[in-house]
């Protein structure tokens, strides 16, 4: 995780154009489907490292890069999911494993923090709902399967 924090500090963002903005909340706004045939690349980018260079040359690197990210995400989820697993064994009825008050606000505070780091709130929205959604089929899952002993 350390690396993964590392990485972020290492990298500048530029702030997109007041244009492209408008996609970084919800609800997104409607805009007519695109009919353009573009040059690839098109646009600036939008990534830029402290050096001063920006990224990125070739969808090849975006792809490397976007792999990197997805294996740290994966060992983040195993985390966050172990504790999932955790917190499990403080409910005492299959009733108490779905919270929809603080699933909500799990989500929405994912939400409301997307701005803060240039996150699209519709990406965080929609994210945390499917990982709310599925902790809670997993924790059922675990509070099922587990056989007390003591009763």
């Amino acid at each position: 995780m350390f690396g993964f924090l590392v990485a972020f500090q290492i990298i500048g963002f530029v702030v997109a154009s007041s244009l492209t903005d408008t996609c970084y909340f919800d609800p997104l706004p409607s805009i007519p489907p695109s009919t353009d045939n573009r040059t690839i690349p098109w646009g600036d980018p939008t990534i830029q490292y402290a050096n001063g260079t920006t990224c990125c040359s070739s969808l090849d690197e975006v792809r490397g890069q976007l792999n990197t990210i997805d294996a740290q995400l994966i060992q983040l989820l195993s985390t966050r999911t172990s504790y999932v697993r955790e917190a499990t064994r403080f409910k005492a009825t299959i009733a108490a494993v779905n919270d929809p008050s603080r699933n909500q606000q799990v989500i929405q505070g994912a939400v409301d923090a997307a701005p803060s780091v240039h996150l699209p709130q519709i990406v965080a929205k929609k994210v945390y709902e499917a990982i709310i959604n599925s902790s809670v089929l997993f924790e059922e899952c675990i509070f099922d399967t587990y056989v007390d002993d003591c009763n």
